[in-house]
């Protein structure tokens, strides 16, 4: 056996025959590995909160946008006639529709 080795197990054993420290040692064990809290847990809950806080950010300015959409639709009857006519294809009845798909060229 190399020395590294040898003064490990003359350190670990003395050790391992202290019932504290048995008990602490398998405590710790038990914290990280078994329990219903583990570590492991905690860590995919932390990167799960992260992914989800990012989502909300990410939501939070998509309804702050939707806001002023709304507020410039509702305010300006010039908006909300190119609107009409963009996302829902209306047309006046003298008017006709040609649809030009970008794809496609």
């Amino acid at each position: 056996m190399p020395i590294n080795e040898l003064t490990f197990w003359k350190w670990i054993l003395p050790k391992l025959r202290n019932k504290f420290f048995l008990t602490g040692l398998i405590f710790l064990l038990w914290m990280l590995l078994f329990d219903s809290s583990n570590w492991v847990e905690m860590y995919s809950t932390r990167q799960r909160i992260r992914k989800l806080e990012e989502e909300k950010i990410y939501y939070l300015n998509k309804i702050e946008e939707d806001r002023k959409k709304i507020h410039e639709l509702q305010t300006n009857l010039e908006n909300l006639e190119k609107f009409a006519r963009e996302q829902y294809l209306m047309k006046r009845p003298d008017e006709d529709i040609f649809i030009v798909d970008e794809n496609d060229l």
